[in-house]
């Protein structure tokens, strides 16, 4: 089975002050810690990148990242998975989409996402159970209190018969995610145990969190 592997790294970094897929964590940068473990389960990796200059890692190609192939993204994350989606192989038959700014999913992680697909499934999400409380809230004023039974907060890698995932696609449709694109569609999208250490890294205090759970 053909697997290749769509490392979304494209963002500005708006929140995090600067390009945080670039930023260091144990003296390599976040993208490249998620192409290395996602290198376990890939045939290929297409490493999706933000447009202008960026001297981390250049188009086409780019020496030690581990991607066989570097794109620019677009404007939105879902533009941006099209765009590494134009570069993979037709004769793909599995993709997986990874956030670059989730240094520490591990690579059994990624087999596990597979490994689902591969038993059937049309996709595979990791998923962790949720512990807070969850509220709804209008104009920072509380109107209800969501209940937390069948409740799983989504992370990545995501894996997907390769065919879906491009129909999800084909429409320009937006999403937070790639399984809400192929839920549209009706298909059935595993959960796999996620890793409590697979965070993504959205502010400076979230890196310092991995940098002490690399470290550990």
């Amino acid at each position: 089975m053909s697997v290749w592997v769509v490392v979304v790294a494209a963002g500005s970094g708006r929140r995090f002050g600067a390009r945080k897929q670039f930023a260091l964590l144990g003296g390599r940068r976040l993208v490249h810690w998620a192409v290395d473990a996602a290198r376990a389960v890939a045939d290929g990796v297409v490493l999706v990148v933000p447009p202008g200059d960026a001297p981390e890692v250049t188009a086409p190609t780019a020496p030690g990242t581990g991607a066989d192939v570097v794109v620019v993204g677009g404007d939105t994350r879902a533009a941006s998975v099209r765009c590494g989606l134009a570069a993979v192989p037709s004769s793909a038959e599995v993709i997986v989409v990874h956030d670059g700014a989730r240094p520490l999913a591990s690579p059994a992680l990624f087999r596990a996402v597979v490994a689902a697909v591969a038993g059937g499934a049309d996709a595979a999400v990791p998923g962790l159970a949720v512990v807070d409380t969850l509220k709804r809230v209008d104009d920072d004023v509380i109107t209800a209190t969501v209940g937390r039974d069948g409740v799983v907060a989504v992370q990545t890698p995501q894996a997907f018969r390769a065919e879906l995932l491009r129909r999800a696609h084909a429409g320009a449709s937006e999403a937070t995610d790639d399984a809400a694109l192929v839920e549209s569609l009706g298909a059935t999208v595993r959960v796999v145990p996620g890793e409590p250490r697979n965070i993504k890294v959205t502010t400076a205090a979230d890196l310092e969190v991995a940098q002490a759970l690399a470290a550990s």
